[in-house]
């Protein structure tokens, strides 16, 4: 391979020679069908050095969520300062595990029975796996499917939204802990229960983490202050939780933040590491944060196969929307060429995706138009592979988790 983790990165003087880049190093490759992924590894190691660098002395914990291909969750992990994965559901992290990944925490609760019991029959799986809890039903979940089960590590929620007022919540609805006696009864009732070790903490500030604040106007300024405000908020409440806890039990890990708020969370003491996915690949929509600005190192490409008129192509295939609150900002960033876009009766459609635009005129039936999926790991679920560019060619082929047959959600 002409890079490794450590290598300095290569750069693009500018979209222009990016995508010729990309188009040369396909045909050369003789990859001709679309869609077609194409993974930049000299983007996606700058975004992990920066990440890192973001981080401070504080180790990232891979958000596989965010990456949903096992090469990039593995190139990850091989750099100075990436300890772990933070994955997206059980059965997933039982199949990491057994791949030969440790440190494995399921970022998620689980209630399914056949994964419970996976996980209780696996010896690789119980040593490196932990299950996320907020409930004490998801401890009857878990004696239930496994009846005298082995010992299972077990990590507390603690609900991180942001809330100043009563009825109004920021953030993601996750935990019902909320404060530091909330996390202690939960607690007190995992060091009852046999077979069962507390070993972590988890609160995820997806307010600060996922919300764009480089919006220019008052809506700008109000989420950044909303953004301050939120991160005293969680500091405070994150220490007194850390504390009652560690008076019932060695915590091995306080895990929290994510790629948008990694300088904020790491300053706390409480915290011994941070998560972070998106970074490593700058879907669209971290295009809006002030302080910092991944590369784009991972796109799709479709084909142009009509001219419907002048001014207007379509490319074959659509869709790539993603998830979260329906908008136009959920679907795909047209990357290249400029002066493309969707049209508002269709949008980014089920099998084919008119564009227009002065740049349609200069495609040809046949050409590639790039675009950037709105998230980051969810462009995996559309591909079975995606294509390894450095330096001016394509590498190898790496499978996403789809094309190893996994589809985890």
């Amino acid at each position: 391979m002409p890079t490794t983790p450590d290598a300095p990165p290569a750069r693009h003087a500018g979209d222009r020679e990016r995508f010729t880049s990309y188009s040369r190093a396909l045909e050369q490759a003789g990859l001709d069908s679309r869609p077609v992924g194409i993974l930049d590894l000299d983007d996606f190691d700058a975004n992990a050095a920066e990440l890192s660098r973001r981080a401070g002395s504080k180790p990232i914990r891979v958000a596989s969520k965010s990456l949903r291909i096992r090469f990039a969750v593995q190139r990850a992990l091989a750099r100075r300062g990436y300890a772990g994965v933070l994955a997206f559901s059980l059965h997933e992290a039982i199949w990491l595990a057994e791949s030969g990944i440790r440190d494995i925490v399921v970022g998620y609760p689980c209630t399914d029975t056949a994964a419970l019991a996976a996980l209780a029959a696996s010896e690789v799986a119980l040593e490196q796996v932990t299950l996320m809890v907020d409930d004490t039903a998801q401890l009857d979940a878990l004696a239930a499917a496994a009846p005298n089960h082995p010992p299972v590590q077990v990590a507390i929620e603690l609900d991180a939204s942001y809330r100043p007022v009563r009825w109004v919540g920021i953030g993601a609805a996750r935990s019902p802990l909320r404060t530091a006696a909330d996390v202690a009864a939960l607690g007190a009732a995992i060091m009852h229960r046999r077979n069962l070790a507390l070993v972590g903490m988890m609160a995820y500030e997806g307010q600060i983490a996922g919300v764009p604040n480089a919006v220019p106007g008052p809506r700008g300024m109000i989420v950044r202050r909303m953004q301050r405000a939120s991160a005293a908020d969680i500091g405070d409440r994150r220490a007194q939780a850390v504390a009652a806890l560690s008076s019932m039990a060695e915590l091995r890990f306080v895990n929290g933040g994510g790629t948008g708020s990694l300088e904020s969370t790491a300053a706390e003491a409480a915290v011994s590491e941070v998560a972070a996915g998106s970074g490593l690949i700058g879907p669209g929509l971290f295009d809006g944060y002030r302080g910092f600005k991944p590369r784009p190192a991972l796109h799709f490409g479709l084909q142009v196969v009509r001219r419907p008129g002048p001014g207007i192509v379509t490319v074959h295939g659509g869709g790539w929307i993603a998830s979260g609150p329906p908008g136009t900002d959920r679907q795909p960033t047209i990357a290249w060429p400029r002066g493309l876009k969707y049209r508002g009766t269709e949008g980014a459609g089920e099998v084919q995706t008119p564009l227009a635009g002065a740049a349609a005129n200069t495609l040809a039936l046949g050409d590639t138009v790039y675009f950037r999926h709105a998230k980051a790991g969810e462009l995996a679920e559309h591909l079975n592979e995606v294509a390894v560019y450095s330096a001016g060619r394509i590498i190898e082929c790496q499978p996403t988790y789809r094309g190893e047959g996994k589809a985890f959600l």
